[in-house]
């Protein structure tokens, strides 16, 4: 009883700390003093308030990002917005001042695609599975066994081929891809209940959660499952009443977004990347100058190697915390790996028709292939 009316003291306390620092400073300065943990410091706060009047003071260009998640959601969730607006501040030497938006204030998903595209926002993350409406091409990391796991993943975005061939299409429709963010590939996860799925044949008869990917629900019939789709916010509810058995986000999405206690087991299969973009709108990019523009690319690129490194420690906390809650992981042999890469992976002829669709040709959709398989010169942990 005590330590339940100290928590909620707490967290009034906090509350009342927060709203003190925007009234002070605006959200931006609250949520960085919440996240530095420096809410109880009025000093503090004061502080932070002035550094970031300062830094918009000072810029010529003001970037608003916006992201559907809160500042401390990389502590499992490695998506590092607040690292993104600290490096293109200090990599453009002051020239842009970042204005985030977290936490869903503008939206989520292709919401955000939808308004960097419009130029209504600057630039945005969201996930490329809600990209590939606004770029099609996108959908090609939807391609089972493609590049599943985090180092193809990595090794196919950052080749030559991918920015030669991929690129270009996406600024066709008023975009420019800033960086690719690594969450972990995505999961077979089992509501309460429900038994381990180790091989495909433990998919027989399981409904399975689904987005609206063609591509993600055509892969869950190849492996035996009887795709379900849900959107993504009654997806909580359907697992809890049985509406659908399973679902397939990465670790990590599966913490943040409040899936602890009512899963029982899951499975790392690898098959398809659970990964996330930063997009900025193409012609406010293009409308900046030169050195602008190499301080944001510059930025991101930092931004994106922070990312890598964050990768195992994020899931390592995901993990932890699922575990505490009774959630057993399991990771595949070779043998085993190799049964659901026989039964949907993008080898098999039923891609064909994506591949020519997305990549223009069967040709170009090989030299993509090659280049996943390519080690570059980034490595990322995988699962």
């Amino acid at each position: 009883m005590t330590n339940n009316k100290e928590q909620n003291e707490l967290k009034d306390f906090e509350k009342r700390q927060f709203l003190k620092a925007v009234a002070k400073g605006g959200f931006t300065t609250a949520v960085l003093a919440a996240t530095a943990g420096t809410l109880w410091s009025d000093e503090a706060i004061a502080q932070t308030a002035k550094e970031e009047r300062d830094r918009q003071k000072a810029a010529k260009h003001t970037m608003t990002m916006a992201t559907a998640y809160v500042l401390g959601a990389s502590r499992s969730y490695p998506i590092l917005q607040l690292d993104m607006k600290e490096n293109v501040q200090n990599a453009t030497n002051s020239q842009v001042y970042v204005k985030l938006a977290p936490g869903g204030q503008l939206g989520a998903g292709g919401a955000l695609a939808q308004k960097v595209q419009t130029g209504t926002i600057q630039a945005a993350q969201h996930s490329l599975s809600n990209f590939a409406p606004f770029a099609p091409v996108i959908d090609l990391i939807n391609m089972p066994y493609f590049c599943g796991s985090n180092q193809r993943f990595v090794n196919l975005v950052n080749s030559k081929t991918w920015v030669s061939e991929v690129h270009p299409k996406v600024e066709a429709r008023g975009f420019k891809p800033l960086f690719y963010v690594v969450i972990d590939p995505r999961v077979v996860a089992v509501r309460k209940g429900g038994n381990a799925v180790i091989t495909p044949a433990d998919l027989k008869g399981v409904k399975f959660r689904v987005p609206g990917s063609k591509m993600l629900q055509q892969y869950y019939r190849m492996v035996g499952a009887n795709p379900t789709p849900v959107a993504w916010g009654e997806t909580p509810s359907a697992i809890k009443q049985g509406v659908a058995d399973a679902l397939d986000p990465a670790v990590g999405a599966l913490f943040v977004f409040g899936f602890k206690d009512i899963l029982s087991n899951i499975t790392f299969t690898q098959a398809v990347p659970d990964s996330q973009v930063y997009s900025c709108n193409l012609e406010w990019f293009k409308s900046l100058p030169k050195d602008v523009q190499q301080g944001i690319e510059f930025a991101s690129e930092i931004t994106a190697q922070q990312n890598l490194a964050k990768v195992p420690a994020a899931r390592s906390y995901a993990m932890s915390e699922l575990t505490k809650s009774g959630v057993k992981f399991h990771s595949l042999s070779k043998d085993q790996l190799a049964q659901w890469q026989e039964a949907g992976g993008y080898q098999r002829s039923e891609w064909d028709g994506f591949k020519k669709e997305l990549a223009g040709s069967m040709e170009n959709f090989e030299k993509l292939a090659e280049a996943a398989g390519t080690m570059g010169r980034l490595y990322v942990h995988d699962a």
